[in-house]
């Protein structure tokens, strides 16, 4: 069994900076990727940010050149750190990761951007 435990959530102005934080455990043993989804109120889950067992990344591009993903291969451990941020990036986000072709989802932390 996997665990996914997020933590960085938080209420943050505009142009303010958050970094999510997102620590698997249990049954780890060769993760393949990790990455972030985010779900706004009334809208479906979308794809925010990926990184690959390799490093490589990729994007949506209404979070390029501002969020920045990481990992931490020796903690299981990935980062979200984001900058600039817009009150359109108010979601609930959720880590992943990706193990032998199965998917494993964190509980979701709570992103408010606002004056």
């Amino acid at each position: 069994q996997v665990q996914l435990m997020e933590s960085g959530g938080g209420l943050v102005q505009p142009g303010g900076s958050l970094r999510l934080s997102c620590a698997a455990s249990g049954s780890i043993f060769s993760i393949n990727a990790m990455g972030w989804y985010r779900q706004a109120p009334g809208k479906q889950r979308e794809f925010v940010a990926l990184i690959t067992s390799l490093g490589g990344t990729n994007y949506a591009d209404s979070v390029k050149g501002r969020f920045t993903i990481s990992r931490d291969s020796a903690k299981n451990t990935e980062y979200l750190q984001m900058n600039s941020l817009k009150p359109e990036d108010t979601a609930v986000y959720y880590c992943y990761i990706r193990q032998n072709r199965v998917d494993y989802w964190g509980q979701g932390t709570q992103v408010t951007v606002s004056s």
